[in-house]
């Protein structure tokens, strides 16, 4: 009987079941790369987002979701539902892991739970996980490796095969491209697939640097910022107050602290306008001020961009009738960055700034404004780095639209909350051997009412900068530096070191950040990669 009943299991599972797409939602997972918590106007941008401020007002904002300070990591996150430490893709003391690392075989990829229910699977733009995208059960792919060039596609893959460029791309832009094939995969399901549901997977590469956006984008922001990052936040802030987006004051800038990497050679090559501190703005060079406030203008325009692209895609589905029973996910990988560096080819000092000939990053005066109210930027685990938007937007199952989510939530429980939504049960093993309990939550209960989902806590390591969230309390240390510890109730600024008031809540969430890291390290143990992967992946 038991023999008889691993049998009915395989064959439930693994054999693949058409079910009609009316009976169960399709699934779109948008994912920006580098983009700040404050980029959207529906968390308080300036930024024209038209599009993607219609599906929240038309859905759900969460107000607390997080990524895990990193692109390659938060993308592991997202699509296995574990910390990328536990699944090889971040590093760990001693045992390496990271960009080049490869997941165990119980790792699955989203794709694989769905398949089985019928999806097909779909995938455009950045991928950033270990493995190629067909054998991770995708259907389709548009791989844009080339992430230094928004204006070639010298590099990308389709359907996993390189793919070769046209003589003239004078009309290319990656941002447009990435909904080119989304849009193309949407037709030919509608036409060949239409009894099946669909999930599709969209990576926009932007606003990542470097700073590449179509002319006529750049001219609408030209001016928008010669005011400086001061002011911009400031204005940001109030809208997020307006907006009722949380309960905190500003947080001040840090000018001592500039990108997580240095690069004096880049620093030569872009110039006397470049300036790798926030300082306040008025202390600025008139050149410096141009300068910087052009780069911001190239960041808002490829958001805008990505925005209006989105608008092609929704289109699209609704062009399918499918708007109302898609669930549509928006967030971004990791906050705004203060990187400042040149590569893929270099930067030509006399090019036009936002053109292919350029190589320009967004720096930290205009990522600490992004990131608005937040501290610090992409790689640190300080609010700045790893809040994120996330938009849901689904409108056969969410009652109560335009509503703020408070609960705090991350990247790990997207796969639940989509298996949550299916009813799909995840198998205790996969060829087997057994697979490890996740450490994600369904947020499906938070889309009927804004309640706080219940969990231990929520645990960052990323190059040696660490944190836990336990409730309201959150213990946080840059790489080096002691341990900080906030009440995110009412600081989401992380202005108000209660460290030395609270020496007792200081251990306690230590003794717990160290029991997480101990336990994943001896989880990925068991597989660790080899010393000579001790390095991540390139900086992306």
């Amino acid at each position: 009987m038991r023999s008889l009943a691993a049998l009915l299991f395989v064959f439930c599972f693994l054999t693949p079941q058409i079910v009609a797409a009316a009976d169960k939602p399709n699934i779109v997972f948008i994912l920006a790369d580098d983009m700040g918590y404050s980029d959207l106007g529906c968390y308080g941008g300036d930024i024209e987002t038209p599009n993607l401020d219609q599906l929240a007002s038309n859905g759900l904002r969460f107000t607390q979701f997080y990524n895990t300070a990193r692109c390659w990591p938060t993308r592991a996150a997202l699509m296995t539902g574990y910390y990328a430490q536990q699944v090889h893709r971040d590093a760990l003391p001693g045992l390496g892991g990271g960009g080049g690392g490869k997941r165990q075989a119980w790792a699955r990829l989203l794709p694989d739970f769905l398949a089985p229910q019928g999806y097909r699977n779909y995938h455009s733009g950045k991928w950033h996980i270990d493995g190629k995208v067909l054998p991770a059960g995708f259907d389709r792919s548009l791989d844009m490796r080339n992430q230094g060039n928004f204006f070639s596609a010298k590099g990308n893959a389709l359907d996993d095969q390189p793919i070769q460029p046209a003589e003239d791309e004078s009309d290319y832009y990656a941002t447009t491209a990435v909904v080119d094939h989304a849009i193309d995969c949407l037709k030919e399901h509608a036409d060949k697939y239409s009894e099946q549901p669909f999930f599709h997977y969209v990576a926009f590469i932007c606003p990542h640097f470097p700073l590449h956006a179509k002319p006529e984008d750049i001219a609408r922001y030209h001016d928008n910022y010669v005011d400086g990052w001061d002011k911009m936040r400031q204005q940001r802030y109030a809208r997020q107050q307006e907006l009722g987006l949380m309960e905190t004051e500003l947080s001040a800038l840090e000018p001592d602290v500039g990108p997580p990497y240095h690069f004096p050679e880049a620093l030569k090559k872009l110039g006397p306008g470049e300036i790798n501190r926030p300082i306040p703005w008025k202390d600025l060079t008139a050149e410096q001020q141009r300068f910087q406030a052009t780069k911001m203008a190239i960041h808002a325009a490829m958001v805008d961009r990505m925005d209006q692209e989105i608008g092609r895609l929704i289109a699209q589905l609704k062009a399918m009738d499918q708007l109302d029973n898609t669930i549509i996910f928006f967030a971004s990988d990791n906050g705004a960055s203060a990187e400042i560096m040149v590569r893929s080819g270099g930067h030509d000092p006399n090019a036009a700034p936002g053109s292919a000939a350029s190589y320009l990053c967004l720096g930290p005066g205009f990522s600490s404004a992004c990131n608005t109210p937040f501290r610090r930027h992409k790689t640190w685990v300080h609010e700045g780095g790893i809040s994120t938007p996330l938009i849901v937007h689904w409108p056969a199952g969410i009652k109560s639209p335009g509503e703020l989510r408070q609960t705090p939530a991350h990247m790990v429980d997207i796969m639940p909350t989509i298996l949550d939504v299916l009813h799909i049960e995840k198998p205790g093993e996969w060829n087997g051997e057994p697979i490890p309990p996740a450490p994600g939550k369904s947020l499906l209960p938070a889309f009927a009412a804004d309640k706080t989902i219940e969990r231990d806590s929520l645990w960052w390591l990323h190059e040696g900068n660490r944190a836990i969230r336990v409730g309201d309390w959150k213990l946080v240390a840059a790489k080096g530096d002691a341990w900080e510890l906030y009440d995110l109730r009412t600081d989401r600024a992380e202005s108000h070191d209660l460290a030395n008031q609270h020496p007792e809540k200081v251990q306690e969430l230590e003794a717990i950040w160290n029991r997480q890291l101990e336990a994943t390290k001896q989880l990925a143990a068991k597989t660790a990669p080899a010393k000579s992967n001790k390095k991540s992946a390139e900086k992306k």
